[in-house]
């Protein structure tokens, strides 16, 4: 399955499911990132840590460790 990592720029995604355990999984919760939750990719930063992403009406950057833990499938 397809990694929020994966996504291009310009991409909007949906969230499938939520990868990961204790910590990691409630951060990315408390951020917003939720089961159905359409996410865009904004962009990358130039040598592609982090990814800006806008989701819920807000922006917010995830390091490429953080999205992958977030599984997408294309909208």
């Amino acid at each position: 399955m397809k990694t929020l990592r994966d996504a291009k720029i310009g991409d909007t995604v949906k969230v499938q499911k939520l990868t990961g355990t204790g910590a990691i999984k409630r951060r990315l919760m408390d951020m917003g990132i939720t089961k159905g939750v359409e996410i865009y990719l904004r962009k990358v930063a130039p040598l592609g840590d982090p990814l800006e992403v806008t989701l819920r009406g807000y922006e917010l950057s995830l390091r490429k460790s953080e999205a992958e833990n977030v599984l997408v499938e294309e909208v």
